[in-house]
This record gives structure tokens, C-alpha cells and sequence, in this order.
């Protein structure tokens, strides 16, 4: 076996956020040997959020702690996370995988458990990165409920920002929804009903071009005309940023069935259209994306793999004799 190549493993689990370390843990649980894989600390984008108020069992919780009780629960049932990013995943012609990392190293194992998540498309202006977690968003239901009775932003025009713009008002007292057209992208029926809510003003032609705060956070939006130029403030406590989500799926070699944004269909398994892929988290194509759905995912998923390799090893006996 060349130096650079790792084997061993009964699964490898790409990814340490919420589902990625659940997925080591039940693994760990299930007396699989269990590779996991991060090219950050463990946590993901959990370590991006301040104040997690929606996880059973927490009623108020640092987004960086809970990443540290998953964490130490997985390595409680003796999960190994790896710090290193991975370049690509590939089945190869003898039924196993492949998972090359930058470092120049390839795992093998029979399965692996995409949890790589997904990434916000960013507004790309100054200010975003400053006030990350203390004003600037993209999960409504994540925070909106810590700007009650304020006055928030919401930046976007497809679905998503259309139907958290109205979810928004429940804590909200006004939300303006920015878009750089004179027309949504969301549909119909969500427009309407942002049309009939008394506290969404929609502020038409405009794109950001900087987010303005201060010690206490947010304080207002730098507006451009995108017919006229002109530009103009928007007094605001917070601003929502949804205008694209990207699935980390583009890692996988070879094609999957996908929905139209890019997101991995599985079965009730977890099972991806490729034999042994199982996908958890938001790389999965679903409803809603929490870190509760994730865990759940996770759940059944590890387990599905347990079930997994019980049948190819079965299958192997069998050819043996």
C-alpha cells in the first residue's frame, strides 16, 4: 500500500459540523471504525452563530460551545476527526471509495457520509464580515428572535427571502425587503402574501453596498440605486442576507441525483443514488435545515450504514463459499 494511502476504515464521514458529528458518534456507538474529516474546527457553521436558542435540551447556548459538547461526545465513543479538506470523493471500479484531501492523502472505505453542509452566498460588501452573528444573517428562524421589536433588512427576492421576510415579522416591528430589480423571483403565492402584511416595505432597485455599524451592532445599510446611481441609507437593527445557498456537493466525482438547487436526493435511508453515499445535513435536499434536522439525519444515516456493511459482508461470505 503506497504511503499516501489510508485503508481500514468501515466509513468515512466528510464533515464536523452538527450532523457530522453525530454521524461520528453513533458510528463510534456502533463499533464502526469511523474516519471524520473537517477542514476547519469541529462544528461548522454552528461556529458562526452567537446564541443557539432551539435545540432541545438548551434553552440558551453558545453556538461554540454546543460545537465543543458534540465534539467531546464524539470522542466520547471514540470518534477520530481529522483536521484537512477534502479534494474529492470517487467510487472506484471494486465498490469502495475514495476520499483524497489537500495533504496529498486517500482514505478508502466501503461507505462514506457526506455532511459537508452548505455555504450562504455572501454579499461580498464591507461591514458583512464585521458584523457576522451581531446583526448580520442568514437563518431567520436561527435568529430572528433575538431582534424583537426591531427594525430589520432583508436581502433578496427569490423564495427565501420573500418567506422569511414574513416570518420575520413575527419578531420584527417593520422589514424592509431589498432587491436590486423592480420584480421578485419568488412565487406567487409568497409574494402575495408579502404584499398583504402591514410590516413588509419593499424597497425596489437597490442593491448594498456596505453595512454600517457599530459597537452594538448594526445601524444602517448603504443603498445604490441600481437604475439611477443614487445612493441613500436605510436605518436598520439587522439585516438577512438570502440570495443563494450552495450545497457543498461539488466534491463528489460522478453524477448523483439532485434536486434543481444542487442538493442530494437520498432515500429514507439517507442512501444517495449512489451505493454507499449517504447524505446528511444540508447538503440533503429537505424542508427545512437546523441543526435538530441534521442530527436526525445523522442519526439514520450512521445507522443505515451499519445495516449497510452487515449486507456486504454477507455478500462477501457468500461469493467466498
Amino acid at each position: 500500500m503506497p504511503d499516501n494511502e489510508m485503508n481500514g476504515y468501515d466509513v468515512i464521514i466528510v464533515g464536523a459540523g452538527p450532523a457530522g458529528l453525530c454521524a461520528a458518534m453513533y458510528a463510534g456507538r456502533g463499533m464502526l471504525k469511523a474516519l471524520t474529516i473537517e477542514r476547519g474546527a469541529p462544528g461548522g457553521e454552528l461556529l458562526n452563530t452567537d446564541l443557539v436558542e432551539d435545540y432541545p435540551g438548551f434553552e440558551t447556548i453558545k453556538g461554540w460551545e454546543l460545537s465543543q459538547k458534540m465534539a467531546d461526545h464524539a470522542r466520547k465513543f471514540g470518534a477520530e476527526i481529522l483536521s484537512d479538506t477534502v479534494r474529492v470523493v470517487r467510487k472506484t471500479d471494486d465498490g469502495a471509495f475514495e476520499v483524497e484531501t489537500e495533504r496529498d492523502v486517500t482514505y478508502r472505505a466501503p461507505a462514506v457520509i457526506l455532511t459537508a453542509g452548505g455555504t450562504p452566498v455572501k454579499l461580498g460588501v464591507p461591514g458583512e464580515r464585521e458584523y457576522a452573528g451581531k446583526g448580520v444573517s442568514y437563518c431567520a428562524v436561527c435568529d430572528g428572535a433575538f431582534f424583537k421589536g426591531e427594525v430589520l433588512a432583508v436581502v433578496g427576492g427569490g423564495d427565501a427571502a420573500v418567506e422569511e421576510a414574513d416570518y420575520l415579522t413575527r419578531y420584527a416591528s417593520k422589514v424592509y425587503i431589498v432587491h436590486r430589480r423592480d420584480e421578485f423571483r419568488a412565487s406567487k403565492i409568497l409574494q402575495q402574501r408579502a404584499f398583504a402584511n402591514p410590516k413588509i416595505e419593499v424597497v425596489w432597485n437597490k442593491k448594498v453596498s456596505e453595512i454600517v455599524g457599530n459597537e452594538r451592532g448594526v445601524e444602517h445599510l448603504a443603498l445604490e440605486d441600481t437604475v439611477t446611481g443614487a445612493r441613500s441609507r436605510l436605518p436598520v437593527g439587522g439585516v438577512f442576507v438570502f440570495i443563494g445557498f450552495k450545497p457543498n456537493t461539488g466534491i463528489v466525482e460522478g453524477h448523483f441525483a439532485h434536486d434543481a438547487g444542487g442538493y442530494m436526493i437520498t432515500d429514507d435511508r439517507m442512501m444517495t443514488s449512489i451505493p454507499g453515499l449517504f447524505a446528511a445535513g444540508d447538503v440533503r435536499a429537505q424542508l427545512t435545515r437546523q441543526v435538530t434536522t441534521a442530527v436526525g439525519d445523522a442519526t439514520t444515516a450512521a445507522i443505515a450504514v451499519e445495516k449497510y456493511l452487515a449486507v456486504l459482508r454477507e455478500k462477501e461470505k457468500a461469493a467466498v463459499t
